[in-house]
């Protein structure tokens, strides 16, 4: 498995675990530097969330597929270190392989809705 991606299954897993906490300064994974960046940005990210997800609640969002969304629109917004596609991919692929049967078309729809909102915005 490609170390990269493995990497990002951590994220997944840290940000996963972090939706468990009450308090956001309550995170357990103190040394994951790219999983606290995401959280220190968990606000703005999860204000997207329900600006593109409407019909689903933060709260009743399935925990996994928060994180993957989390993780996904964080390095579409504030990294943009990897191609779009690459994110977009690799949120797919999280999906299908940690989240439930049908999550990876959930996750696929959010992202796409939020870059055809920026695609609208830089033209």
């Amino acid at each position: 498995m490609d170390v990269r991606h493995q990497k990002r299954i951590k994220i997944i897993q840290n940000l996963y675990a972090s939706s468990f906490s009450v308090k956001k300064n309550n995170f357990p994974y103190k040394n994951e530097k790219d999983t606290l960046a995401i959280i220190k940005k968990i606000d703005d990210i999860d204000s997207l969330i329900v600006k593109y997800a409407s019909k689903f609640p933060v709260k009743r969002i399935v925990k996994t597929d928060l994180a993957i969304l989390r993780w996904a629109i964080f390095e579409l917004k504030y990294q943009k270190k990897l191609p779009v596609k690459v994110v977009v991919n690799e949120a797919i692929e999280l999906a299908k392989e940690l989240s439930a049967e049908r999550s990876f078309a959930f996750v696929n729809a959010v992202l796409g809705k939020i870059l055809d909102e920026q695609a609208k915005i830089s033209t």
